[in-house]
């Protein structure tokens, strides 16, 4: 299994939506290139709140998601969930939390999302510092 390419996106300001809204346009991406995807939250608010906003942030797009865990046999290609990503299979990890998840490894690719708030910026720092002392070589994209 080849390590996982790691993705920092930063924003250059902290708008209340912003980094949900980015997780959105990130998972829209990954569906629109064929991948499977899961949205680590870190609460069942912000789980719900991003199922929400998954159906209405743009008005052309329409991305097949669902919360995990799952209620039917069948799976979205997008799924969003506050269950630990060793649970799930998907080919791209969207981190809303705070922490590097347990069980990041699995996944293909993580993009960690920061926006300019102070704890979000010094919390991404460590999680950057911390994939690179796991031997990984995580990039930032300033956006």
């Amino acid at each position: 299994m080849t390590a996982p390419r790691i993705d920092f996106y930063v924003l250059p300001d902290r708008q209340d939506q912003g980094r949900a809204l980015l997780a959105c346009r990130l998972a829209d991406k990954a569906y629109g290139l064929g991948h499977t995807v899961y949205i680590l939250t870190t609460s069942e608010a912000q789980a719900a709140a991003l199922d929400d906003l998954l159906w209405t942030f743009r008005q052309d797009s329409f991305i097949p998601h669902e919360r995990y865990p799952l209620v039917g046999n069948e799976s979205s290609p997008v799924l969003i969930g506050t269950a630990s990503p060793a649970e799930v299979t998907a080919q791209v990890l969207i981190n809303f939390t705070l922490t590097v998840p347990d069980g990041f490894e699995q996944f293909e690719r993580v993009v960690e999302l920061v926006d300019q708030q102070p704890e979000v910026l010094s919390t991404s720092r460590e999680r950057f510092k911390q994939y690179r002392e796991r031997g990984l070589t995580p990039e930032s994209h300033k956006l």
